[in-house]
């Protein structure tokens, strides 16, 4: 007979959340793990640098919603592109090939997959944030080896932003 991991209650404060720097550039703290949401969703917080890009790629098992806490990036969604500042959101349904870029230094997003079926190619692209705080080198090669391994996400193509695009 196969049982059910339920979820567990969850309450972090601001700053609370394992801290993990992820190979595609950011400093992740998540929020709610699908271990801990028995794989409702998957919730994390994404500090990112001025002109952090991703390549064009699609997650096929869980739609990816981003809440902008602040700065501003410039999303590129099935082929079009959107500037989305502090406040506004996107969301792109599975499958849907998408990227974005970086366009102000500080930018914060909170990322959510519905389900959390990603959390093992997020585990599997980053690591614990040392306890120096220190980024580490962008490693997309990192990136495509765990979604390759673990699932989650399909790459589909190089980042579709020019080298030297929008100022934030």
């Amino acid at each position: 007979m196969e049982t059910t991991k339920a979820a567990s209650a969850i309450i972090r404060q601001p700053g609370e959340g394992a801290r993990r720097w992820f190979f595609g550039g950011g400093v992740h703290t998540w929020k709610a793990t699908g271990d801990e949401t028995a794989g409702a969703f998957l919730l994390f917080e994404d500090e990112m640098s001025l002109n952090k890009v991703t390549p064009m790629h699609t997650h096929p098992d869980s739609d990816e919603t981003m809440y902008i806490l602040a700065g501003e990036i410039l999303m590129n969604m099935d082929g079009e592109e959107h500037r989305v500042a502090a406040g506004g959101v996107t969301i792109a349904p599975r499958g849907v090939p998408h990227a974005f870029k970086v366009l102000q230094d500080g930018t914060r997003v909170l990322c959510l997959h519905t389900p959390g079926s990603t959390q093992a190619f997020y585990d599997g692209a980053s690591e614990p944030l040392g306890t120096n705080g220190e980024a580490q080198a962008v490693d997309f090669d990192r990136i495509r080896e765990s979604g390759r391994v673990n699932g989650g996400i399909e790459i589909v193509g190089p980042p579709p932003f020019p080298q030297a695009g929008p100022r934030g």
